[in-house]
């Protein structure tokens, strides 16, 4: 009752909440406040103390409800269990009475027999007690101990199940801490290792930027210089080889045509007649054609062949 604060009946506030929750069905109301109050005097009076004050309020009500309600219930149960073995007792007594009226007209009254038949009686009648049976009979005790064998016997296969199970258990433990041992260490050599991946993963990161940045530079350059060969009609087709090919082309033509131009630089000292100048001006005029006409076949013999 942690909300105990003092006043022993229900404030006129509470009780025309509880008016209002008993008239709406709720928990708190007159008749379970009632009930309350009887249990705590009932209970308190038995020991002969009074009973504490205390707010009544719809949590505490309940609560003491419910525990009285509860603490009813075992006390009428332990009263009915009582009564049953009163019940039992004055019959066991009456039933002892008997048989002891008829072991003494038989003459074996407790008295007169010997110590050691009454000091043996009495360990039989431990020994039935702790057997659980309610006779003195040879085939009681028999399936006494037949129960009570079968009854080891099967703790003893629980025990070793048990223990097979802790062996197991035992196993999974050790595997589990060589396990957890192997992971600290892991980790220990992990975390010593950060520092210098860290070192590496920064100098591959500038190293990375810088390539990028290259990169970026020579696609740059690769695009002007692409450029620039379309610009002055460079294709494919015009190669490192090609080009020292129709260089050597040129300069075995250079060597075919000098002769001929020596010969046309010496008809520059040709007599001033105009006949024969005209005559041999279109002679040589035959001649240089006819090298030119030479050069242009062999140069587009030569395209023909790279193609």
């Amino acid at each position: 009752m942690s909300e105990i604060v003092g006043g022993g009946d229900p404030s006129p506030s509470v009780a025309s909440e509880a008016a209002k929750n008993s008239s709406s069905g709720g928990g708190f109301d007159a008749n379970r406040i009632a009930e309350v109050k009887s249990w705590l005097e009932s209970q308190f009076g038995a020991v002969g103390k009074d009973v504490p004050e205390f707010e009544y309020t719809p949590r505490s009500i309940a609560h003491l409800h419910n525990i009285a309600t509860l603490s009813q219930a075992k006390t009428q149960a332990a009263s009915i269990v009582s009564n049953d073995f009163r019940q039992k007792a004055t019959e066991f007594r009456a039933q002892a009475a008997r048989i002891r009226e008829i072991l003494e007209h038989v003459g074996l009254a407790q008295e007169s027999l010997p110590s050691n038949v009454v000091s043996s009686a009495q360990v039989l009648a431990s020994v039935a007690n702790l057997l659980n049976i309610r006779d003195t009979e040879l085939s009681s005790f028999l399936v006494a101990m037949a129960d009570l064998s079968l009854r080891k016997t099967a703790v003893e296969e629980k025990r070793s199940q048990a223990e097979q199970e802790s062996k197991v258990l035992l196993d999974y433990t050790r595997k589990a801490i060589s396990r957890l041992t192997y992971l600290k260490r892991t980790l220990a050599q992990l975390e010593d290792d950060i520092a210098p991946c860290e070192t590496e993963m920064e100098s591959r990161r500038t190293n990375l930027a810088i390539m990028d940045s290259k990169e970026r530079q020579y696609e740059k350059q690769y695009s002007n210089y692409k450029a620039m060969l379309n610009r002055v009609g460079y294709s494919p087709e015009i190669s490192h080889g090609m080009l020292v090919e129709m260089a050597e082309h040129r300069k075995e033509l250079e060597k075919k045509t000098k002769p001929i131009l020596d010969t046309l630089r010496s008809y520059q000292d040709l007599p001033p007649d105009k006949a024969l100048a005209a005559l041999a001006i279109e002679d040589k005029k035959r001649q240089y054609a006819a090298a030119e006409k030479h050069l242009e076949d062999v140069l587009q013999s030569a395209l023909a062949s790279t193609e």
